[in-house]
């Protein structure tokens, strides 16, 4: 679940810093799928792991509940998200009308220099080795995200505290864990640059319309997957 070498590269430092840096690692860990959704969070084991006292720590835990990607249980503690489908569905309804009004605003509000760079993003995610074989998207983080520079180009410091910061982490854990599915990367590259293409024509009405679309066709792939496993689960019972 945790590696020892992450701790060993741990810095000794004030218990700010490294609670900043056990923070980033846990994480890491949660949004790639290395700690499973459900898992339990157990404080000893991750003071121990790190080499750091429960103070720290305990700051780190908090900082994760409020990026959404843990929750307390009453009597149990602290566990990974496990999103249910329902759940699930909301926060792409929620991402699908909000970031479509951030595409909006950003075809409005992005300088001619802001859209070059996020067309050099696009750049550098089609030379990205997982997605020229076809077997994910790119998912590096903060300006190296497409939807992130758009939302940060609106201008609109609300929506970027609620989708650079409250979701942001938890929505990356689900983008990466559908990102694989066959087909879809080069689809969603090809919307990307729809989208980009309206921004950058200042056409507003077209830009939040794409971008609803991309959504909307990330929502439906992620409900294609749950039937999909439903019915495998099903057929599996019957032969059993």
């Amino acid at each position: 679940m945790l590696l020892e070498s992450d701790a060993a590269a741990a810095p000794q430092v004030d218990s700010e810093t490294l609670s900043e840096h056990v923070f980033r690692l846990i994480q890491a860990a949660i949004v790639k799928g290395e700690i499973a959704p459900g898992s339990k969070i157990s404080e000893p084991e991750l003071a121990r792991t790190y080499g750091i006292s429960r103070g720290p720590l305990r700051e780190a835990i908090h900082r994760l509940e409020g990026q959404k990607l843990l929750v307390r249980v009453p009597h149990v503690g602290a566990r990974v998200v496990a999103l249910s489908h329902a759940e699930l569905i909301e926060l792409y309804e929620i991402r699908e009308s909000l970031e479509g009004m951030a595409c909006r605003l950003a075809a409005e509000r992005m300088t001619q220099q802001e859209i070059d760079e996020l067309r050099r993003v696009l750049e550098l995610h089609e030379q990205d080795a997982a997605f020229k074989a076809g077997v994910g998207y790119y998912q590096q983080e903060g300006d190296f995200d497409f939807h992130y520079r758009i939302i940060q180009g609106s201008g609109n410091r609300t929506l970027a505290k609620l989708l650079c910061d409250e979701l942001y982490q938890l929505v990356r854990m689900y983008r990466l864990q559908f990102s694989a599915t066959p087909n879809r990367p080069r689809q969603a590259f090809a919307e990307h640059h729809r989208i980009l293409d309206a921004i950058a024509d200042r056409d507003g009405e077209l830009a939040e319309l794409l971008m609803r679309r991309h959504i909307g066709a990330s929502k439906r792939n992620i409900e294609r997957h749950y039937k999909e496993a439903l019915a495998t689960s099903s057929k599996t019972r019957g032969d059993s």
